[in-house]
């Protein structure tokens, strides 16, 4: 029998040995959890304890379950059922149907969106495209905590819950959405679970032949079990106690998806003489990120068996720009030191935050993958924003006034106000989404103060193209929450200011803050060498510096914080070799004269970085042209030949 448990620490070899009865692992960030539970489901089978297909083993997410499947492969025990809730549940659904229903299988829906637009038709009510999305996850929520059309108005308020309209509306809207899918004989993901675990409760037959084959549990990341996923774990279980738990209380960060960290730390009360077990070494990250990790979150005692590192870098910027720069530039040296691009990560609240971000790093040539959500030119809101903005500039006549009035005025009609949405959700995105644009208008009529809303749209086109370019490898972009389960070699921890983190909508909860604290402390763990935490006085260039660092920073950032103007700042100057500097004046002079025949800003033709490159390059052919960062295929069309022209004659 191959020795399994060789390899292991001290604390993993007591989790993988604890085979039997109740076992409760606490592993926090980085300290080998699935290497834990891998080899304590491998000892089990090639011990003897349990026969591989009587163990199910049960986590969150498709790739989670891929990953153990494949350690246990590698460990040669196969066999093991590796699933997530919802397909062990669909699995079981299937097979048990005939006994449940003479009817034929209900289908399965993929999206609420549907079912929500009818019910909401039924009752007459009026949703827009960002109120059905956060109606559908006011559904999945209560759903989740096992809240019923009849019970939600009452659980939401006591819960808190912010919903996108009135309880009493969203109380109808769930109740006829409930009726449609009966109607159309269909279920959603958490009737899946729900009526899975019903059929095992109410029929004696199911039930014992469900835990004849399943007698041993695994329950990865059980800090984020809803009520729903605990009553199915129950019915599966049913008396028994051979059930192993493995989460962090330390990265709950779903709560207001339904989850709730209560199972986990009540487990040991729940059943006592359960076996405890907690993993404290990190083998993930140096001792200047743990260090920072165990003063962000007192209760996290994680110790790091990687030793020392680069110290954890604090900066402030006078605004978002200037910081996006900086970090693009930090990205370059990285990469100049043997950091690859895709082993970096910058990471923010929301997911309008990753506009600024995009631009810098398209503007400089670096490729990146936005993970968790679409590109910010992509997503439906801005799509739509951007078109009611070049109709406005098309129109017989165009709007009048200072540029960021006419944007603002523009924007109300898409969604803006004045004051964000209450709660969080595709609602509050969507604002955030569109109060970025606004942001590029002030940003815009700070660096030029005649610029009207025609130049405006046309700097929106530019972004859109140069954001569009396809990359496959390249710095990754990504929320926090989409963050989770992830890790970098270098990540960059952005915007961190009052008002993002914590989000503001958690001001008035205690509960929600610890919620937001936590959110920052799993950014701080994904990096695991170089970590860097930021913020921008400003929003856009120039604008009022009114901005806190995030509450989270007191204590933790040092009281003389360098503050830096950044490389994208307007008093920032390009630097171009002395052998490139003749032809780039001269690139200068002819983009000055095509965007004054224009009447547009000089850079909507080419940015200065742009410029430069192409004097360092140097290009006599379109193709070799169109492989300069920044010339998309639009600009090589209205401009290649008289770049070109330019360089020849150089």
């Amino acid at each position: 029998m191959p020795d399994v448990l060789a390899a292991l620490d001290p604390e993993q070899r007591q989790a993988a040995e604890a085979v039997r009865g109740p076992v409760c692992i606490l592993a926090g960030a980085g300290t080998g959890k699935t290497r834990a539970i891998t080899h304590r489901i491998a000892h089990m089978v090639l011990s003897g304890t349990s026969p591989a297909g009587q163990i199910l083993a049960v986590t969150f997410t498709t790739r989670a379950a891929g990953e153990m499947r494949s350690r246990l492969r590698d460990l040669g025990v196969g066999g093991v059922q590796a699933r997530t809730f919802h397909s062990a549940a669909l699995r079981q659904l299937q097979y048990f149907w005939p006994r449940i229903s003479a009817g034929p299988r209900p289908t399965i829906t993929e999206s609420k969106l549907p079912a929500i637009r009818a019910a909401a038709g039924r009752l007459r009510l009026s949703l827009d495209a960002a109120s059905q999305r956060d109606v559908a996850a006011e559904i999945e929520w209560a759903k989740a905590a096992l809240v019923t059309p009849d019970t939600y108005a009452s659980a939401a308020a006591a819960a808190g819950r912010q919903p996108p309209i009135d309880l009493a509306s969203l109380q109808k809207v769930f109740a006829a959405y409930e009726d449609h899918n009966a109607d159309r004989a269909q279920l959603d993901f958490e009737d899946l679970l729900l009526l899975t675990a019903a059929a095992i409760e109410e029929r004696g037959d199911i039930a014992g032949e469900v835990r004849e084959r399943y007698r041993y549990f695994v329950v990865d990341e059980y800090q984020d079990v809803s009520p729903l996923q605990q009553r199915l774990l129950d019915a599966w279980a049913g008396d028994r106690d051979d059930v192993c738990v493995v989460g962090d209380p330390n990265q709950t960060i779903y709560s207001f998806a339904g989850a709730s960290p209560s199972y986990l730390l009540e487990f040991p009360k729940r059943f006592p003489g359960c076996e405890v077990v907690r993993l404290v070494r990190d083998y993930r990250s140096t001792t200047p990120v743990i260090e920072l990790a165990n003063r962000l979150l007192p209760s996290s005692r994680l110790v790091s068996q990687v030793g020392d590192g680069p110290p954890v870098m604090f900066t402030a910027y006078d605004d978002e720009p200037a910081e996006a720069a900086a970090v693009v530039q930090r990205v370059r040296e990285l990469e100049k030191s043997g950091v690859a691009l895709r082993e970096m990560a910058v990471l923010f609240r929301v997911n309008a935050q990753s506009e600024v971000y995009e631009a810098a790093l398209a503007d400089a040539g670096v490729p990146y993958v936005v993970r968790g959500g679409e590109r910010f030119f992509d997503r439906a809101e801005v799509r739509e924003a951007v078109v009611r903005l070049r109709g406005a500039a098309r129109a017989a006549n165009p709007p009048e006034g200072a540029l960021v009035d006419v944007v603002s005025e523009v924007l109300e009609g898409v969604g803006l106000t004045r004051e964000p949405p209450p709660g969080r959700g595709a609602a509050r995105e969507k604002w955030e989404a569109l109060r970025a644009i606004a942001g590029l208008a002030e940003e815009m009529a700070g660096a030029s103060p005649d610029a009207d809303l025609e130049m405006f749209v046309a700097d929106l086109a530019q972004r859109a193209e140069s954001q569009h370019a396809p990359v496959v490898d390249g710095v990754t972009l990504a929320s926090l929450h989409a963050a989770k389960g992830l890790e970098w070699d270098a990540v960059f921890l952005v915007g961190l200011v009052d008002g993002t983190v914590p989000i503001t909508h958690a001001f008035d909860s205690p509960v929600a803050i610890e919620e937001e604290r936590r959110l920052l402390y799993v950014g701080v763990t994904r990096a695991r060498q170089h970590l860097a935490l930021s913020w921008s006085a400003a929003r856009a260039a120039g604008g009022r510096r009114s901005r806190k660092p995030s509450r989270f920073l007191d204590g933790l950032r040092p009281a003389d914080a360098p503050r830096a103007s950044g490389p994208g700042s307007k008093k920032a100057k390009l630097s171009v070799p002395a052998e490139d500097a003749d032809l780039f004046e001269r690139l200068r002079e002819w983009r000055r004269a095509v965007a004054t025949e224009a009447a547009m800003p000089p850079y909507i033709v080419f940015s200065d970085r742009t410029l430069a490159a192409i004097a360092a390059a140097r290009p006599v052919t379109p193709a070799e042209l169109s492989r300069v960062s920044g010339v998309g295929p639009k600009k090589l069309d209205e401009h290649g030949e008289a770049v070109l022209e330019i360089v020849r004659n150089g």
